[in-house]
């Protein structure tokens, strides 16, 4: 059986056979039976490489580790509200902290950036959810939006409906009206400035889905 290690926009956990392009953790978030019992363990959600250095990760889901996650692409992370790795992706980390600087002046380090993401991500008081609400046309390709109760990105003037295996169906994005958007603001602000990680910003099958798109 898959394991509940696969993230959604949303930031939900679920099990599917498909593993996706960025790796990534949030903490330790399953028991010792490798079960899940949490959503999040600290503020420091990140996005890896699949592979770094050589290191072997052994078995997934080991006691008292971190939960191993994987995304479909780094549009996906970004999304569930996940930054670069320092450590893994340092120059796209670098490059995150310089673009922060100008968002937002005063807030220096990893800590102050977790903290921003934290408070943009998840309720201060419910714990659930944030989704905050955009002019359409102020929302940048690459980022996450709510559309008929799904999760879609915004790719070449499309919504692209997101699955755990690629993008599926695609159809017109709106020119007008408001929108729901998943990804955290700063998030949004950074894919705005132009963002090409040294991980796949977008799956393959975003570029299938548009450009063969019919518009439904």
């Amino acid at each position: 059986m898959p394991l509940q290690n696969r993230v959604t926009p949303l930031g939900e956990l679920v099990a599917d056979t498909a593993r996706g392009l960025v790796y990534g953790n949030r903490g330790c978030l399953h028991d010792d039976d490798g079960r899940i019992r949490r959503s999040f363990a600290g503020k420091r959600w990140i996005a890896c490489r699949l592979a770094f250095r050589g290191w072997q990760r052994g078995p997934l889901l080991q006691p008292g580790r971190f939960t191993e996650l994987f995304f479909l692409d780094e549009a996906t992370a970004f999304a569930a509200g996940h930054r670069p790795c320092a450590l893994c992706r340092r120059e796209d980390y670098r490059r995150l902290a310089d673009l922060w600087r100008s968002l937002h002046p005063g807030q220096v380090g990893a800590d102050a950036i977790d903290a921003q993401l934290q408070g943009e991500r998840v309720d201060r008081v419910t714990r659930e959810r944030r989704l905050h609400e955009l002019p359409f046309a102020e929302v940048p390709d690459g980022a996450f939006v709510l559309s008929q109760d799904e999760p879609c990105l915004l790719f070449d003037g499309r919504l692209l409906r997101w699955s755990a295996a690629g993008y599926a169906t695609a159809r017109t994005r709106p020119r007008a009206g408001r929108v729901l958007v998943i990804t955290p603001p700063s998030l949004v602000a950074v894919l705005r400035a132009g963002w090409h990680p040294a991980v796949p910003l977008l799956h393959p099958t975003a570029v299938a889905r548009s450009t063969g798109a019919s518009g439904r």
